[in-house]
This record gives structure tokens, sequence and C-alpha cells, in this order.
């Protein structure tokens, strides 16, 4: 099969990019299971397993899809493709919004409040985080997300960090920020590192010993959860959007009170860093990402619909924060 990818930023990623690492690793397992992959992505981009198509947004997309593959994977939210296509949504869409009928969600939950049924949990790609040092000290929490973000919630991981008495590294903010409001963080326990990409990013992910994600929204699905579950830490976090489809209590504690995270970060050390870095192996590499959207790949390629009338979005997630028991 030749597939090509359509996306408007530049691969692979430079610094954090989610989205484009997950488009990356798509692609790069479709071509370790034998199948022929072209990009259409922004000028800049390279690869050196698939064939890179320049994509220009100012012209027609119709135009810019090589003749010779047989299915797009869309990450653009478009449908005017001159071969069948199926599209990815990666985040939360305004309520209202119709989707394409062949759209792929990320977590069941993002799909319900979409209103559709077909999901493909995303994959990491083992090959880009290489071994993990199990000998390395780890004492430090760690924050993985954009700081500024107020569903993000870094307060909450502070004061949950400051309750369990351990100290708390940012990575993703800074201690003063004007972005989305004014907030500045005097405590010192707490050491903001700004945006951390690359191998500075598995540096420190080697070196921590849980992930505090303890977001105030529908997550659609945070792939922030399986690097660290990767490099064997715990994650704990609420329990909303896709948060409980990824963390089991094998290897991480939800709950929506900071209090009871407090208390789980306390016996942190009841957790097999070993058992959290296999059951993203199993659970969530690229490879099955991919086999499942093969899968899907063929329905539409037989002349199937993934949903029966177009998905569209019911409660796509504001930003209101949702509650946090103290």
């Amino acid at each position: 099969m030749h597939v090509a990818i359509a996306f408007d930023r530049i691969v692979p990623a430079h610094g954090y990019g989610g989205m484009e690492r997950i488009a990356w690793w798509l692609g790069k397992a479709l071509a370790r299971l034998g199948h022929a992959v072209t990009l259409v992505v922004p000028p800049g981009s390279r690869s050196d397993f698939a064939r890179v198509a320049a994509y220009d947004q100012a012209r027609p997309i119709v135009d810019q899809i090589p003749r010779d593959v047989d299915l797009v994977h869309d990450f653009l939210l478009r449908t005017d493709y001159p071969v069948p296509a199926v599209t990815t949504l990666h985040g939360n869409t305004a309520p209202g919004t119709v989707l394409p009928r062949n759209t792929v969600f990320i977590s069941h939950n993002q799909a319900l409040r979409h209103g559709g049924t077909v999901v493909v949990h995303n994959g990491i790609d083992p090959e880009e985080y290489g071994p993990v040092d199990w000998a390395a000290p780890r004492s430090k929490l760690l924050f993985l997300a954009k700081a500024s973000w107020r569903v993000k919630n870094v307060q909450g991981a502070i004061r949950i960090a400051h309750g369990a008495g351990r100290r708390l590294v940012v990575a993703g903010g800074h201690r003063i920020s004007l972005n989305m409001g004014f907030r500045v963080t005097l405590d010192p326990r707490v050491r903001f590192l700004g945006m951390v990409g690359g191998e500075d990013k598995h540096r420190l992910l080697n070196r921590s010993a849980a992930l505090l994600f303890p977001v105030r929204w529908h997550e659609p699905f945070g792939i922030a959860i399986l690097e660290s579950l990767y490099f064997g830490l715990p994650v704990f976090g609420t329990t909303y959007g896709s948060l409980p489809e990824l963390i089991t209590p094998e290897v991480g504690t939800l709950a929506n009170s900071e209090s009871a995270l407090v208390e789980a970060v306390k016996g942190l050390e009841r957790f097999d860093g070993r058992r959290c870095h296999e059951y993203v192996l199993e659970t969530f590499s690229a490879d099955l990402m991919a086999l499942r959207y093969l899968e899907l790949y063929r329905r539409v390629l037989d002349g199937e619909a993934l949903h029966d009338e177009a998905p569209v979005a019911t409660d796509a997630a504001s930003t209101d924060l949702l509650p946090i028991d103290a």
C-alpha cells in the first residue's frame, strides 16, 4: 500500500512537537511494515524512510497529492483529496464542528465528545528514546506540559509536590509567566526549565521519579504520559479526558483530589518502573498504532465509511477549569 501523510508542520519535529511526532512515527512504522510512504509536508521537512512532497497552503490540496498513492492519511481536517482518505483528529474542536466521515479519534473520551466511535490510540517509537538508565538517581517529580495553559494545572502540581515533600521540575514553563494571566512562582523547591525537547528531555525523564499530570480539562490524549511511562515513571493525574484509558492502577494513580494524589505520591515506591516501561511497549507502540490504522485503511479502500454519518462535536472540552478537590 502507498500512503500519503498530509500535515501542515515541518517534520521531523524540532523541540517537542507532539502532533508532528505522531505523524512521523506513523509514517516510519508503516515503512517498517513494508508500505510505501509519502509525506506531504511544508518545505524544510526531510525523511530517510519516505518520499517528501512539499505542501503549499496557498495551493489546492487536491493538486498536491502524488497520483501514485492509494490513500491519504489526513492531519489537516480536509476532504478534497483525489483518493480515499482517513483523518486523525488530534485536539478538541468547537461544539457543532462537522468532521469528515472517516475521522479517527485518539481516545474514546475524545470520540464520545465529538460524536464518533472509531478510535486508534497514539503510539510512541521506542527507537527515538533509546535505553532507560535504571541506575540513575530519581527523587524529583516532573511536570511536563505547557505551564502557561491553566488547564494543565501547574499550580496544582506544585501543591501536590509540596504536600508529598518532593521537589518538582517544571519542563514547559518559566517561573514568571505573563501568558494567559500573570503568574509568579517563588517556591525554591520548584525548578523551571522552560521548553525541553530532544536528548535534554530524555535525560530529564531518566532522572525523574514520577510524572504529575493533574489536568483540569478533557485531555485528548497526552503523549507526555507515554514518554514518562517508557522511562519508568508512574503517573499521578486526574480522571479527565483520556487519562483513564492510558493509566491503570499498575502504573499510576488517578484522582480528582489533591490530597488523594499527595498520599499516592508519598507511596510512589510501590510502583515498578520496569513494569511501567513494559506496559507502554505492550500497549502504546508506534507499530501497534500503524497496524490498527492499516485495518482502517483497508476498510476505506474497500469503499466503507468509518462512520455512517459525519461526526459532529457535542461537548468538545472548553478551557473552563474542571473541578479538583483540595
